[in-house]
């Protein structure tokens, strides 16, 4: 039995080093998803609300997103907000670029990026994304209260899962156990039992659970 602990605990400990390196990206791709779907079905509607330049902007900057080039991909965005930033195209630009360099490791350009989709976007489900992500920067550095002062914000319910995950994060960070594993709890229950992201959430449980 000590054995078959110790095997489990190795398991544990290589999640842990995984989802170290890529639960972030996990969660940005996810979050991606949506942002696009969403762009692209504002696209549909806003192709007739708004003028035909801000439209071919957006289009030239999905077009550079499969340039894989950061420069060029943040010249179009910025271009987008300096131009449309009422648009609900600008919101939308600042955040695929703001993961593109999240990517690339410029926190600075990608943190100034979420901010703004933070501090403009007329759509709740926009910024409940940009502070998951502005969030898991922060996190990153290490400076917790203010990721706590994000995920205190009013947000949409269908983030309840992921807001209370990130916050378990937190706490896991800090070395707060019990504190961490009701977060996660929630974020378990709050989750569709379809996610993957949902199994996720289980390991980082069961982690606890090793460490407990």
């Amino acid at each position: 039995m000590a054995a078959l602990d110790l095997q489990e605990q190795e398991q544990i400990e290589e999640l842990k080093g995984w989802w170290k390196e890529n639960g972030n990206q996990v969660l940005g791709a996810l979050l991606m998803v949506a942002v696009v779907l969403g762009g692209w079905r504002g696209w549909q509607y806003y192709q007739h609300e708004q003028s035909s330049r801000s439209a071919m902007l957006y289009t030239e900057f999905v077009k550079q997103l499969d340039s894989n080039d950061a420069g060029r991909i943040n010249d179009a965005a910025a271009a987008m907000l300096e131009k449309f930033s009422s648009s609900a195209y600008a919101p939308r630009a600042a955040l695929m670029a703001a993961f593109v360099n999240e990517q690339s490791n410029d926190v600075v350009r990608a943190t100034t990026q979420l901010q703004w989709v933070i501090d403009h976007a007329d759509e709740t489900e926009l910024r409940d994304v940009a502070r998951l992500r502005l969030g898991a920067l922060l996190l990153d550095e290490g400076k917790y209260s203010e990721v706590m002062s994000l995920l205190s914000s009013e947000h949409s319910s269908a983030f309840d899962g992921l807001y209370a995950d990130l916050r378990g994060d937190v706490f896991n960070a800090q070395g707060k156990a019990e504190e961490a594993r009701s977060a996660y709890k929630l974020a378990y229950e709050k989750t569709d039992a379809n996610s993957m992201y949902r199994n996720l959430i289980q390991m980082k449980l069961d982690a606890l659970v090793i460490k407990k």
